[in-house]
């Protein structure tokens, strides 16, 4: 996968999605080829995600800590990189700080 600064003719929804109350804020987008991506910020705290298909999640800015499900370990990321979540699994990230910008591509 390509980090880009950009994503390129996409449709986004106007309406964000709004987790955790308030902690993650995201927006669906659709690419041309009927994929999907979301955009999105989470806020200082640590919060558990539910998969149903496979993730990548590109760290735009900022840096995080993750722990995938059934796993002690806890994993740094930060700007530049990005982490895999398989299909019907779990991860728990923690952001400390700053706001963490990402991109989450599905499928």
């Amino acid at each position: 996968m390509t980090l880009s600064a950009q994503i390129e003719g996409v449709t986004v929804a106007k309406e964000a999605s709004v987790y955790f109350s308030g902690k993650c804020i995201s927006h669906a987008l659709t690419l041309p080829d009927g994929g999907r991506k979301s955009v999105g910020v989470i806020l200082p705290a640590t919060l558990t995600f539910n998969t149903a298909g496979p993730e990548v999640m590109e760290i735009v800015a900022g840096s995080c800590s993750v722990r995938m499900g059934g796993e002690a370990e806890w994993r740094c990321f930060a700007t530049g990189q990005s982490f895999e979540v398989g299909a019907n699994s779990s991860f728990d990230i923690q952001v400390v700080g700053v706001p963490l910008h990402y991109v989450c591509h599905y499928g």
